[in-house]
């Protein structure tokens, strides 16, 4: 059987290589991709590929594909012609889309990793495995999204031989939970310095775009129109 995943992650793709060192793998052809803009683009093992414009080659060629935090949307007649599972760092059915450890910060729904049927709409679909991870009042957007990660890895390392063997019962979820575009992320990232708020919302927001070396959250100076970005570290005492 011939397997495709298709990831922009450098470390779920070193995990889920590590993972097929086991002998039970040998069996299946699996291949990897990445987006065009990847930071895994270079590496030898790895093709750039455009989803929608090698949609044909994709549903001739492979019997699984596998979207391990692939910035491409998978369309409609690729899920319906060929199975797709994703792996999704989120609590299904809560704050599908994008970042969603930064809404989780933000509005206290639940985090966690999901491993799902892909259908034709974005992070939804049967459910085939997930598990919550604490969100802490001291974590920024990179230390909860580094515990999804890590759960994840844990996940695919149980679950990867009933994926590729298709030996699972996937679920569909009661509730229609929420859904957060790139337009909503966005949004945050620019600080209104005239807002009126809580010392919490102030610091849930500020952490929730804190995420290691990334330029997220930012003001306007208005001396210079320079924007100014801003990071927040937090340290629990020991």
């Amino acid at each position: 059987m011939k397997v495709l995943v298709v990831t922009d992650n450098i470390q779920l793709y070193t995990a889920f290589k590590e993972i097929l060192k086991d002998a039970k793998y040998d069996c299946y052809n699996v291949e990897f991709a990445c987006s065009n803009e990847s930071p895994l683009r270079g590496l030898t093992d790895v093709h750039h590929i455009s989803i929608k414009e090698k949609l044909d080659v994709l549903i001739s060629t492979y019997q699984l594909i596998i979207s391990l935090h692939c910035k491409q949307l998978f369309p409609e007649k690729l899920v319906k012609c060929v199975r797709c599972i994703n792996v999704h760092p989120g609590f299904n059915p809560y704050n599908r889309g994008w970042f969603p450890q930064v809404f989780s910060i933000l509005n206290g729904k639940p985090l966690g990793a999901t491993i799902h049927v892909i259908d034709e709409l974005l992070d939804h679909g049967p459910i085939i495995v997930q598990e919550k991870v604490p969100v802490f009042a001291w974590d920024t957007s990179i230390s909860a999204y580094n515990r999804v990660i890590k759960k994840e890895i844990e996940l695919l390392k149980e679950w990867l031989p009933d994926i590729l063997s298709g030996n699972y019962q996937a679920s569909h979820c009661s509730e229609s939970g929420n859904i957060n575009l790139k337009k909503d992320y966005n949004a945050l990232c620019e600080l209104d310095m005239s807002a009126s708020t809580t010392m919490k919302d102030c610091l849930d927001k500020l952490r929730a775009l804190t995420h290691g070396d990334y330029k997220n959250a930012y003001f306007i100076d208005k001396v210079t129109g320079k924007k100014v970005f801003v990071a927040l570290e937090l340290k629990v005492e020991e």
